[in-house]
């Protein structure tokens, strides 16, 4: 797998904003009154379920924010598979500091890697055919960049990063703009030359008003297979086949199978079940 790293820039401002949260007005006031100033620790971070690793980086950040002289050795990339008991990473240096940022270091890595395992879950079924796995805008506020990284880390694709990226056309646009070709219309005689266009459909009547307009992706909205291997017919490869509703490890092949070139699922990013992984002490 070839993941681009997120810039440094990035992660950091995230993971100070969230050690700002969590340090509050005092400080950790906790580790300050019971672990000596110049105690030393090591640990490790372990996974306790088998998954994808992502967010390694964001706890080095978080590490490296609290104290520099904790030393971060990871023993993964973000995109790696795990098992139960595989040692992450280990950490070392002023105990004070470990435990201090251990929270906002495994609240990222669990969170993230959650994501990456749900997103690989569905990339492996489907990997029989030519359909990728996408997620949407449906992500938690300040976090898009990270969750979308994740979705990659776990062999995914990314879906527009905000309404300013590209345009799609959903069914209250339709509805206001008075109907699908006035919307694709308005649009393109809006957008630059580089901005593509999107257009949501739930019947195959839109669908064929749509692809009249010539859009560049067509999003087939809780469609039945049945319909979807229609639309992709009649979509011909004259526009990217986008399908989405109802998509799980168990239902994503069958729709995979009918020809789509994406499938995008919102619960990716909003709803991931977050990985079990635990710092423990190691001397």
């Amino acid at each position: 797998m070839n993941l681009a790293p997120l810039p440094n820039i990035m992660i950091e401002q995230a993971v100070r904003a969230a050690l700002l949260e969590d340090l509050g007005r005092a400080g950790d006031i906790t580790s300050d009154a019971v672990i000596p100033a110049a105690a030393q620790a090591r640990v490790a971070m372990v996974a306790r379920e088998a998954g994808v690793a992502a967010g390694l980086d964001f706890c080095k950040a978080a590490f490296a924010l609290v104290d520099p002289a904790i030393v971060f050795t990871p023993h993964l990339v973000d995109g790696g598979r795990l098992f139960p008991g595989d040692v992450l990473a280990e950490i070392s240096g002023p105990a004070r500091g470990i435990l201090t940022g251990e929270r906002v270091a495994l609240n990222f890595l669990g969170h993230l890697s959650g994501i990456a395992s749900a997103t690989r879950g569905i990339a492996d079924a489907i990997a029989h055919t030519h359909a990728k796995i996408s997620c949407t805008r449906k992500t938690t506020p300040g976090l898009r960049f990270a969750e979308k990284y994740a979705v990659r880390a776990g062999g995914g694709a990314n879906h527009r990063f905000g309404l300013d990226d590209a345009i799609l056309i959903k069914d209250n646009h339709i509805a206001i703009a008075g109907g699908v070709g006035a919307a694709i219309e308005a649009a393109r005689a809006t957008i630059g030359h580089l901005v593509k266009i999107e257009v949501e459909v739930d019947t195959l009547e839109q669908l064929d008003e749509a692809l009249r307009h010539k859009p560049d992706a067509v999003l087939l909205d809780n469609m039945t297979p049945d319909m979807l291997c229609e639309a992709v017919a009649r979509i011909g490869g004259r526009a990217i086949a986008e399908a989405s509703g109802r998509i799980n490890a168990a239902t994503a092949p069958v729709i995979a199978e009918t020809g789509v070139d994406l499938i995008s699922a919102g619960w990716l990013t909003h709803s991931a079940k977050v990985l079990d992984i635990g710092l423990d002490f190691a001397g």
